[in-house]
């Protein structure tokens, strides 16, 4: 193999777009991957319904993104700029109802990686699988394989290898340790995109939803709708507060409005009539099964009390007291410090090694915000790395 060669290690959504820009630029690249497959998690997060990013303006779209690193990366490879580039590649898309942006029905998530490596391929890019990452210095990356022990001199080394969910998928972040020994900063890896377990009287709404609601937790609040599990709840609203809650101890409350499109008063005055309060809530206003099965989980004096009962239905409390398991959440947040990079991505202890995707620390809630910053730190680091080459030449 050629000691100038740039190699890739993760054949995930961040490994493939640096791979895709610089192999387009005339470079040799070479994708190492542990598993038999490429993109096996983005594979599995299309089982739950392929949204590749969102519609939404870009200035709303960025304020997803807490780190503002981040947030001008995804500007300069934009929601548009996914779609563009994914038109290019076959795969026709149209806006979901709730914005959220998805290959047309034809196209399913296999399809869409098959277009991709397709022309991965034509390119010249050169992914070797079942290559699992074992170390890495100043001038060599280590790999083991079934057959041997590989050391490979790279002129260019991108580090793509994802977060910490997800395992069966080869998510498991085996990396940190070998970057920690380096004294390379690492943010600890937590739950994202979670749902909360909550007390056990929670649990007996298990399997019923609540449509069309707002979850608020301080200042910050989400329309949606929430699951109940048997261990507490999920849902996108919930997935929205992770980044916040994060910052406090648990337990908490986080708080839903059973119906944010009438007002306290107006709630009171219907509780007020001679109707029972069951008839009231079911008949005038319309509360879901679940919404009412939550609310008979108040105390009888509670319920009964019309007041009280119109401020709870307006800021139901629910006690949050964790995270569920990293293994089992849709994503994670922490990975390598921003302060471990130079402006381009590039980690300082190592010159010529760069990071792109989940395994850098931010963090963004789930409807096409993740692959989308997924996306657009592989195209960054695809075009710092040209960039640097281009330099030297």
């Amino acid at each position: 193999m050629n000691e100038n060669q740039i190699i890739i290690i993760g054949a995930g959504p961040a490994g493939l777009m640096a791979a895709q820009i610089l192999a387009e630029k005339g470079f040799n690249v070479h994708v190492y991957e542990q598993n038999k497959a490429a993109a096996r998690k983005f594979l599995v997060a299309g089982n739950g319904g392929f949204n590749l990013t969102h519609s939404e303006e870009i200035e709303n779209f960025i304020e997803k993104y807490e780190v503002k690193e981040i947030q001008e990366i995804v500007r300069n490879f934009d929601n548009q700029k996914v779609i563009d580039w994914l038109s290019n590649l076959g795969i026709s898309t149209y806006v979901g109802s709730s914005g959220k942006i998805f290959p047309t029905k034809n196209f399913k998530p296999i399809q869409v990686l098959k277009a991709w490596l397709d022309h991965l391929e034509k390119i010249g890019v050169e992914i070797h699988y079942e290559n699992t990452f074992a170390d890495f210095d100043e001038n060599f990356v280590y790999f083991k394989n079934k057959k041997e022990e590989i050391k490979l001199k790279y002129s260019k080394l991108i580090l793509a290898m994802g977060g910490g969910s997800w395992k069966k998928t080869g998510s498991n972040a085996k990396w940190v340790e070998i970057l920690q020994s380096k004294n390379i900063e690492i943010i600890p890896l937590e739950s994202a995109n979670s749902g909360y377990n909550t007390p056990e009287k929670f649990h007996l709404l298990q399997g019923q939803y609540l449509k069309n609601i707002k979850v608020s937790f301080g200042n910050h609040h989400k329309i949606g709708e929430i699951v109940f599990t048997k261990y507490g709840i999920e849902g996108s609203p919930i997935y929205f507060l992770n980044r916040f809650t994060r910052k406090f101890n648990f337990p908490l409350i986080i708080d839903v409005d059973l119906k944010p499109n009438v007002s306290e008063i107006e709630i009171l005055e219907q509780l007020k009539s001679s109707e029972k309060i069951s008839s009231v809530l079911k008949k005038k206003l319309k509360l879901s099964a679940t919404a009412f099965n939550l609310l008979k989980t108040l105390d009888k004096e509670t319920f009964t009390s019309i007041e009280l009962l119109a401020k709870l239905i307006k800021k139901f409390p629910i006690e949050i007291l964790s995270f569920r398991p990293i293994d089992e959440v849709i994503s994670t947040s922490g990975g390598v410090a921003f302060s471990a990079f130079n402006s381009n991505l590039e980690l300082k202890n190592f010159p010529n090694v760069y990071c792109a995707g989940e395994m850098i620390d931010w963090e963004a809630p789930t409807g096409g915000y993740l692959l989308q910053a997924c996306f657009s730190t592989g195209f960054f680091v695809g075009n710092q790395v040209s960039k640097s080459l281009d330099s030297k030449i």
